[in-house]
């Protein structure tokens, strides 16, 4: 431990900040002033966390400011919280620091605890303890099969172009069929030095391949459907809602119904928070290009399938169009709306979850 200053007195309130790796996290502690008085390197194994919440344990600490809570201070953060810790996230370093003092871990660590004694970061971490991290964790191997799959689609499209011409002619046109059909390929293993054997083979190896995906996709969407249906019953009634949205929108939110307090904030996180674009004689507004970007996508296609489903949102758009308002403008419009609306279903279904 490196000391600084003489500690506070135990009474008063300190705020700690962690820089956080792959191996190590870095842990400082700065008095309600500023100054840091300790700062220690703790490893990230199940011992190490222990460690350092132990550590923290000797003096009465406000907050914590977490980097990356989720990814490399997940862990930190699930055992933070456990601890009765407030838990911030830490996700942008301050850049006049960095210029000027340069980057090292513990100057990151308290840079991190500086920016949640001033305010500058206030975003509580997400709640990782409970269904809505199973959801996402769910996700995340769903999303990388999809990937494969599509990415194995191709591949054996390409393959049966330069296939030879007579067993290209009986693999189909589409990669679908394609795939289907070369299932039942039987290449010979004797004579894989003849290209037409050598094509079989390769064909029949990415058929297996996107049928094994596709029973994966298929087992983890029932995995999802059952837990999305049982955690966002309200968010899955409003119009073009589906399973995927639903997750991709419980993920972005996470399980801590206070997290985002108003639907002001939610549209700023999903990227369609209205803010001005004017010059000149041109007066209009544009969205937001930041927040969640995957959640972002989801408005938008709830946005484009309400547009061809559901009259209330056909109606709005003939209506303002009418007025005078571009069609591009009225659908930006449009997604404010939407925000509005998802966030307070998602604000009940995140209680009511809260209350079992």
């Amino acid at each position: 431990m490196t000391s600084m200053t003489t500690a506070p007195a135990s009474m008063q309130a300190v705020f700690a900040g962690v820089d956080t790796h792959k191996r190590t996290h870095h842990a400082a502690v700065i008095d309600a002033d500023g100054r840091r008085f300790a700062d220690r390197q703790f490893a990230t194994s199940a011992a190490g966390l222990a460690a350092l919440v132990a550590w923290l344990a000797q003096w009465r600490v406000a907050a914590v400011g977490v980097e990356q809570t989720g990814t490399y201070g997940a862990g930190l953060s699930v055992a933070l919280a456990g601890a009765g810790h407030e838990v911030i996230d830490v996700n942008t370093p301050d850049l006049r620091v960095r210029a000027s003092l340069g980057k090292s871990d513990p100057i990151d660590a308290v840079m991190a605890a500086e920016a949640v004694r001033v305010g500058r970061a206030t975003t509580a971490a997400k709640d990782r303890r409970g269904v809505i991290e199973s959801i996402r964790l769910l996700q995340v191997a769903r999303s990388s099969a999809v990937k494969a799959r599509t990415a194995a689609l191709v591949q054996i499209g390409s393959v049966a172009i330069i296939a030879p011409p007579a067993l290209r002619e009986r693999l189909g046109t589409s990669n679908r069929q394609i795939a289907r059909t070369s299932l039942g390929l039987r290449p010979d293993p004797t004579r894989l030095s003849e290209p037409d054997q050598a094509a079989k083979t390769a064909l029949r190896s990415l058929a297996r391949r996107i049928a094994d995906l596709d029973t994966e996709i298929s087992n983890l969407d029932a995995s999802l459907t059952g837990l999305v249906r049982a955690t966002a019953p309200r968010l899955l009634a409003r119009p073009q809602v589906g399973i995927h949205a639903a997750a991709q929108l419980l993920v972005t939110a996470g399980q801590n119904p206070e997290r985002i307090a108003t639907d002001a904030a939610f549209a700023r996180l999903v990227g369609v928070a209205p803010i001005p674009a004017s010059s000149g004689q041109s007066h209009r507004m544009r969205l937001h290009r930041g927040g969640d970007r995957q959640a972002n996508k989801t408005i938008h296609m709830i946005a484009v399938g309400r547009l061809r489903h559901h009259q209330d949102a056909i109606d709005y758009l003939q209506r303002r169009t009418s007025e005078g308002l571009s069609k591009k403008d009225t659908i930006r419009a449009m997604k404010r709306h939407i925000a509005r609306e998802l966030h307070g279903a998602l604000k009940a279904d995140l209680r009511a979850l809260d209350a079992i």
